[in-house]
């Protein structure tokens, strides 16, 4: 095998425990709460586009790949 193509691989991974990320909200979305303080999304999944979303997946690929008794190569 030479490689897989995963689609939305970056949306399987999980945020560690503890972590907590924030982002403007999309276009077309309220930017200003009722309160006149500005809004924020709490991300709860890594997204494409994330500095982090490459290494949570691959926290969770790694795992399962090695249960299923892959072995990773040393130059990865």
């Amino acid at each position: 095998m030479r490689r897989w193509d995963f689609v939305a691989a970056y949306l399987q991974g999980d945020l560690e425990e503890g972590e907590v990320v924030y982002c403007r909200p999309p276009p077309g979305y309220e930017t200003t709460g009722a309160d006149g303080k500005t809004r924020v999304c709490r991300i709860l999944k890594p997204v494409y586009g994330m500095a982090q979303a490459g290494r949570r997946w691959q926290r969770s690929l790694f795992p399962w790949l090695l249960s299923w008794g892959f072995s990773q190569c040393s130059s990865d």
